[in-house]
């Protein structure tokens, strides 16, 4: 016999013991620790490659990890300040109105708001002087007041302007949306500008103000909202004034 014929049937002949079945799950479960850990390596930047230390001998790679590096102490952590330290605190910001006197001249004229209350008495809304010394640019303010039948005013809500010039441009002295004395004070305030309307919204839904020119300056609008509209000047988003040609004059 040759030595083809002989290598023929050598591999013919069946195995002397039959191999087992390849345990699938674990040869999966190797192969994805082993992409696992190539992820790890690759994903690191190449930091596990500077970790470990190739030793050669006789031939043999032998990889040894080197220990661990000794970990820092932590830094102590910081102490909670003193319960008996004082901090000064933030003073508030100066509001915009005050309770009024409980009777004053109205400067101008006077408007009735179309309200009663406490009586039966009118509300009415006016400006009055002003003369304080730390607000010299400010020379009157608004007041919100019932009328008296012998003619007096009894005021419920004093507004004005303390930040800037009561005449420069724009809205001012914007307050009210209260309950004083068991009445409800409108929203209102004043526009300097020459204001023909004023709009706004409350939660998406338009409102527009009720506007009367000041007869001791006729750029000077004075305006209110209806209660029941306006619960209040925070609910405002944002006050437009407009023109007589219905141009707007705020932005």
């Amino acid at each position: 016999m040759t030595d083809l014929e002989t290598l023929r049937s050598a591999l013919r002949e069946p195995p002397a013991e039959e191999f087992t079945e390849p345990d699938l799950g674990a040869i999966m479960t190797k192969g994805r620790s082993i992409r696992r850990r190539r992820r790890l390596a690759t994903g690191a930047g190449g930091v596990a490659a500077t970790v470990v230390t190739v030793l050669v001998i006789v031939g043999a790679v032998a990889l040894r990890k080197p220990p661990p590096a000794q970990q820092q102490p932590l830094p102590p952590a910081a102490s909670a300040p003193s319960s008996s330290s004082s901090v000064a605190p933030t003073p508030a910001p100066r509001p915009t109105s005050t309770k009024a006197p409980s009777t004053s001249t109205p400067f101008g004229n006077i408007i009735s708001l179309e309200t009663r209350g406490d009586g039966d008495r009118e509300m009415v809304l006016y400006a009055s002087a002003l003369d304080e010394p730390d607000l010299p640019n400010v020379a009157f303010g608004l007041r919100i007041a019932y009328r008296n039948g012998d003619g007096s005013y009894e005021d419920l809500m004093m507004s004005n302007e303390y930040k800037k010039s009561d005449r420069s441009f724009g809205f001012h002295a914007v307050d009210g949306g209260d309950v004083i004395r068991g009445a409800f004070v409108p929203v209102f305030g004043y526009f300097v500008g020459g204001a023909e309307r004023i709009t706004s919204t409350v939660r998406g839904k338009p409102v527009e103000a009720k506007v009367v020119r000041w007869s001791e300056d006729p750029s000077v609008a004075l305006f209110w909202f209806d209660g029941s509209q306006v619960e209040s000047a925070g609910v405002l988003t944002p006050l437009i004034a407009y023109d007589a040609r219905g141009q707007r004059l705020t932005k």
